[in-house]
């Protein structure tokens, strides 16, 4: 299928070819037939691509911190790779889709094959989008009409905001596509709107709707607003202007009535003086998207739908609205329509965005192949040997960490799979591979593939092994092997059921980087206990990220801190034993990223885990201390190694360097000479298992023996 993107590192907009999605659990998939191109979000990303390096640092000082930050812990060359990689990323434009549903997901009751549906999917050919994000068209709207569902939607919550009355007055700044849907929906509700833009088009078009609109540039528009309201002023402003000025929000307040509204739906510079909003004591909000449910994984992802006794207006119940309202006639859009375009001609809204236009449709071709989950990269010749790999999830591992490791390892790149299509693509194009899918299915079953590399989420990592070691694959799965006990206990069923020889690879690639051997090579072969103390300064993530949902993610001790329990056990050369672990706070539960394990080793060794997430980035991110026989190891985040008490050996320093290239290298030669595994398995399932054990052992407060 055919996709629009944005390449961000060379400013390119894109008509790419891409594999079309399965469908998900909990989602539809969608045959487009439409899409609007939002003029106003698009044309920033846009412009934000094509600007050079310095443009896009000067637009994300945040970003810039974060970069400088980076440099001091970890190096200016990592640093600048990552940045680089970051950039590469296509980015997907689009989000006013219409389409016919053409398969639906497990879960899913509200929706059938056949149904006409609005989404926020991307100008894609083929989308596939979670049940909450999809509403059906009322039979008297037309796609086109129905494809201002969404960006409709952003004006209405906007509305919602403010709550107006009828008879009030509202000003609208801003009569873009959104500015003017609004105002259309204030004047339905009753309201009196008061609209400002600088282009004379779209303020005749106002008019013509029945608005009081106005040029900005040719008129003061606080003066105008207080004539229009008899020196009252207006009951709320609605801003949907894009501009960087602070001028806009200061307006705002000026022209408001005492205890007015201030609602931000565009783009503005913030700058508020305080005495504009202190006499009035005006209120301030800014609207997020759609509406209630935006941003919730619970809500968009898993379908998790909010009471219409508490919360009235979802952002699908925004969208059904608006059909309604379309339905009703109370909005009409065919007069905002400035072009319709077929999708193979996209530059002819790209090339001349922001030149007068309102709003564009995409047209797209009736005969679309909603199956095609393979898309062929470049011209593949068979090696007839090992090493050929099949690669399933494309995204930020693979993309920073694995493809650049796996450089000059030997490997062969035949497939790499991605839910969405577009990341596999990008990577397939970037590295060579031959096929780019949505189906991992196609890695298992071709012959050729005699390695399998898994990067998708924790939660589908057991079962993805699964298949894959029941296919007759060999395997490379990031960490964590599994998120729960019966996961774990299946693989290794699995795994020793299988006559062939294969290998089954864990992550934990700590106890492969040079710093790491060359400290056991110091320690050499001696029985003695070890004392290790290791530190993560891991950072702070959001409670709602994926990595923290239990079900999904497994959470961050079983998902990351599992590498230091690895490399406890490779440095000991002893597996775990027993494990406690307590968390920060007076009430932690499971889902915890602030942490200290304990393990006791069957050599007598032990170990302590400090897991920390409430420290500062600026700090170095890992450090380990290892202390036997009177003498010390300090590996300072693996770009020095100390050593102190050992003859002839004081230090070894270089790059930041965590093993991921020795194992990936490693992993490969191995499979090509039919080596055994690089880690051995009872060493992986203890490491697993002792993962598992420290949660539990913060739920029963004691020491668990794994």
């Amino acid at each position: 299928m055919k996709q629009i993107i944005q390449d961000l590192k060379k400013g390119d907009t894109l008509l790419e070819e891409v594999p079309a999605p399965m469908v998900r659990k909990g989602a539809v998939l969608i045959k487009t037939r439409r899409s609007l191109v939002s003029l106003g979000t698009e044309k920033m990303l846009v412009e934000f691509g094509k600007g050079n390096l310095i443009s896009k640092a000067r637009q994300q000082p945040d970003k810039v911190k974060q970069v400088l930050d980076k440099i001091k812990t970890e190096g200016l060359m990592p640093t600048l790779e990552a940045v680089f990689n970051k950039l590469d990323e296509p980015l997907p434009l689009g989000y006013c889709n219409v389409g016919e549903v053409v398969a639906v997901g497990e879960g899913v009751k509200d929706f059938a094959i056949g149904d006409r549906v609005a989404s926020n999917g991307h100008h894609a050919e083929v989308v596939c989008i979670p049940q909450n994000l999809v509403a059906k068209i009322p039979d008297n709207v037309s796609d086109e009409e129905a494809s201002f569902t969404v960006i409709g939607s952003i004006g209405l919550q906007g509305i919602r905001l403010i709550n107006p009355s009828f008879g009030e007055t509202v000003v609208v700044i801003g009569l873009g596509l959104i500015g003017l849907i609004t105002a259309e929906l204030l004047l339905a509700n009753g309201c009196q709107v008061i609209g400002f833009d600088f282009d004379i088009q779209k303020v005749e078009l106002a008019q013509k709707k029945g608005v009081h609109a106005f040029q900005s540039n040719h008129t003061d528009v606080v003066k105008t607003v207080e004539s229009l309201t008899h020196q009252v002023g207006a009951d709320a402003v609605i801003i949907t202007a894009s501009t960087k000025s602070d001028e806009v929000i200061s307006q705002a307040a000026q022209m408001s009535r005492k205890r007015g509204k201030i609602v931000l739906v565009g783009v503005i510079g913030l700058d508020i003086q305080r005495a504009d909003f202190f006499k009035k004591e005006l209120s301030f909000q800014v609207s997020c998207s759609y509406g209630p449910g935006r941003y919730d994984e619970d809500y968009e992802q898993k379908g998790v739908d909010y009471p219409i006794g508490y919360v009235r207006w979802t952002e699908k119940r925004n969208f059904e609205a608006i059909l309604t309202a379309l339905a009703t006639k109370r909005l009409q859009v065919a007069d905002l329509i400035t072009e319709r375009v077929p999708l193979a001609d996209y530059l002819q809204i790209y090339s001349k965005m922001g030149g007068g236009s309102i709003a564009s449709i995409l047209e797209y071709p009736d005969t679309i192949d909603w199956n095609q989950t393979v898309v062929s990269g470049k011209a593949y010749v068979a090696q007839k040997s090992s090493g050929v790999i099949g690669i399933i999830g494309a995204g930020n591992f693979t993309k920073m960490t694995m493809m650049p490791a796996l450089k000059n390892s030997g490997a062969q790149y035949k497939y790499i799979s991605s839910a969405g299509g577009l990341t596999a693509k990008s990577l397939a194009n970037k590295y060579g591979f031959e096929f780019s899918t949505t189906d991992y299915h196609q890695i298992l079953q071709d012959e050729e593939v005699d390695l399998v590399l898994i990067t998708t989420r924790h939660d589908a990592h057991a079962q993805m092994v699964k298949e894959s070691l029941q296919a007759g694959k060999h395997v490379f799965v990031e960490k964590p092997l599994a998120i729960n006990d019966e996961q774990l206990e299946d693989i290794r069923q699995v795994y020793q059921s299988i006559e062939a020889s294969l290998t089954l690879t864990v992550g934990f690639n700590r106890r492969f980087s040079p710093f790491i051997r060359q400290a056991k090579t110091l320690l050499g072969g001696s029985t003695d206990s070890l004392n290790i103390i290791a530190t993560m300064n891991a950072g702070f993530i959001p409670a709602d990220v994926w990595v923290q949902d239990l079900q999904v993610g497994g959470g961050r001790i079983v998902g990351e801190a599992c590498h230091f329990i690895d490399l406890m056990v490779y440095l000991t050369g002893s597996k775990v034993a027993e494990v406690t672990m307590s968390a920060l706070g007076k009430n932690p539960t499971e889902q915890t990223d602030n942490a200290i394990i304990t393990l006791k080793f069957e050599n007598g060794s032990q170990g302590v885990i400090n897991y920390f997430a409430n420290g500062s980035k600026a700090y170095a991110k890992e450090r380990i201390e290892v202390y036997s026989q009177g003498r010390t190891l300090i590996v300072d985040n693996f770009r020095k190694l100390s050593a102190y008490g050992f003859k002839g050996f004081s230090s070894m320093g270089g790059t930041l360097d965590k093993g991921h290239k020795d194992q990936f290298k490693g992993l490969i030669e191995n499979v090509k000479q039919g080596k055994g595994p690089l880690i051995p398995f009872d060493e992986i399932y203890n490491t697993t298992k002792a993962s598992f054990a420290a949660l539990k052992s913060l739920r029963e407060g004691t020491w668990i023996t794994v």
